[in-house]
């Protein structure tokens, strides 16, 4: 029903924090990479990306940072919904500093009742024993079809994540599932239809004719979400939107989602 990610830490440097570790500068992201999310809801089958950093964090002379990561996940009586007890955690940090923008995440289950809950990080300092926290409040909705889960990966597989702002001449993907979709009687499949458009900062479209994709098969009987991308090769500078449309055509329903991605020139 929970599950949580360890946390992905990479170097940026800043002045230490007086009083031991604090955790700042955070937010909700659309993946692990991706820009601030525009709200806190979230559908059955979406997954809530935590990101923030460790200020104050002593990393050895060697490159070696060490910390413990706790998270809890309660509802709105202050019911406990999921709990990961303190993970001891390495990283090799050359650039060395002392802040640690880190990375956490929840996937809310497709049974996950509607209503308010609380995410909490805690991280320890094992040297100083420190500890520090924060809470994190978002909104689970009432099931219905929509495009969830969403985010950009330098591979196909979704494996590698990538940020949403990129060169001229790279690739990434634009990685979603959708959920909560009907399945025709007969074929026990669904039938949706998937449109894929980008649009300038004027919000003209780059394409024609949009991009689409039908399916109508292979989703495994047992399966209420299913994963699906767009590649993006980044072909010319500017800032873009990408637009996917999904429509279930046996449940008569359109869910919409909106991306912006930033190219920049090239060396």
């Amino acid at each position: 029903m929970w599950s949580s990610l360890t946390l992905a830490a990479a170097l940026s440097l800043g002045p230490a924090q007086p009083g031991g570790i604090q955790l700042t500068n955070v937010r909700m992201t659309i993946g692990e990479l991706g820009p601030t999310r525009p709200n806190s809801k979230l559908l059955p089958g979406d997954v809530l990306f935590i990101g923030y950093d460790i200020d104050g964090l002593a990393i050895d002379p060697d490159g070696t940072a060490r910390y413990t990561m706790a998270m809890e996940v309660t509802d709105a009586a202050g019911k406990l919904i999921f709990k990961q007890d303190p993970r001891e955690l390495t990283d090799f940090i050359p650039l060395r500093g002392n802040k640690l923008p880190a990375r956490a995440f929840v996937t809310v289950g497709l049974d996950q009742p509607p209503g308010a809950y609380v995410c909490k990080l805690s991280v320890t300092d094992p040297k100083t024993k420190a500890v520090t926290s924060l809470t994190v409040k978002f909104e689970v909705l009432k099931a219905e079809f929509g495009i969830v889960a969403v985010f950009t990966s330098h591979d196909a597989r979704g494996e590698l994540s990538a940020p949403t702002t990129g060169l001229v001449g790279q690739s990434i993907f634009v990685q979603f599932a959708v959920a909560s979709f009907q399945r025709d009687a007969k074929t026990k499949q669904p039938n949706i239809e998937f449109l894929f458009e980008v649009f300038d900062d004027k919000g003209q479209p780059t394409l024609g004719v949009p991009k689409k994709h039908i399916q109508d098969s292979g989703v495994e009987a047992d399966k209420g979400a299913f994963p699906l991308y767009f590649p993006l090769y980044m072909s010319r500078p500017g800032k873009f939107t990408v637009r996917v449309t999904a429509t279930d055509k046996i449940a008569n329903k359109k869910s919409t989602y909106e991306l912006p991605v930033t190219i920049l020139p090239g060396n």
